[in-house]
């Protein structure tokens, strides 16, 4: 059985090309779902498409960075696969089929390229924050606890919860505060 699997990373994007692309390559059944491909955590629909896959199927992707935003990821991923008697194929890559040993190449020198990539636009990203702080234009996220007010609303006798609830904020971040 061909079993595709098509990510987005935001809820905005459409999912359609991709589906598209897997029906014309013969998948009969498409797991799918609108997260970041960041990490695999949190990826339920590609744990159940792995999960559903069996020996002798084949998973497909359009891409390979619909599959894995690491190179960590994806040898796990196909790792997993590989135990599971399960090939993998990359529509848009078609030299990436992991039942031949120039496919495994060709799919290990892809991920790294792409991990290469991601680090390379994390690093420009993190220079631009720097870049903007020191310009005064940037300043993060603002704290949303005052510890000191915790500390005087309990020291005029409330409770945590009483606390917590007055300030919007959880009853473990009034302990947590009150305890730093």
């Amino acid at each position: 059985m061909i079993i595709g699997y098509a990510r987005v990373s935001s809820t905005s994007q459409s999912l359609d090309i991709q589906h598209e692309a897997l029906a014309a390559a013969g998948a009969e059944k498409v797991f799918s779902e609108k997260v970041s491909g960041r990490s695999t955590t949190d990826r339920e629909q590609l744990a159940l498409a792995m999960s559903f896959a069996r020996e002798g199927d084949t998973l497909i992707v359009t891409r390979l960075d619909r599959l894995a935003r690491s190179v960590g990821d994806l040898h796990r991923i196909i790792e997993v696969l590989t135990q599971k008697g399960v090939g993998f194929k990359c529509l848009n890559q078609p030299g990436v089929d992991t039942d031949t040993s120039t496919g495994r190449l060709m799919l290990a020198m892809l991920a790294a390229v792409a991990s290469f990539e991601a680090d390379i636009r994390h690093e420009r990203q993190m220079e631009g924050v720097r870049k903007a702080q020191a310009a005064g234009k940037y300043r993060g996220r603002p704290a949303s606890i005052d510890p000191s007010k915790i500390k005087e609303l309990k020291a005029g006798g409330m409770g945590a919860a009483a606390i917590a609830k007055a300030m919007g904020i959880g009853r473990a971040s009034v302990y947590r505060a009150l305890a730093a």
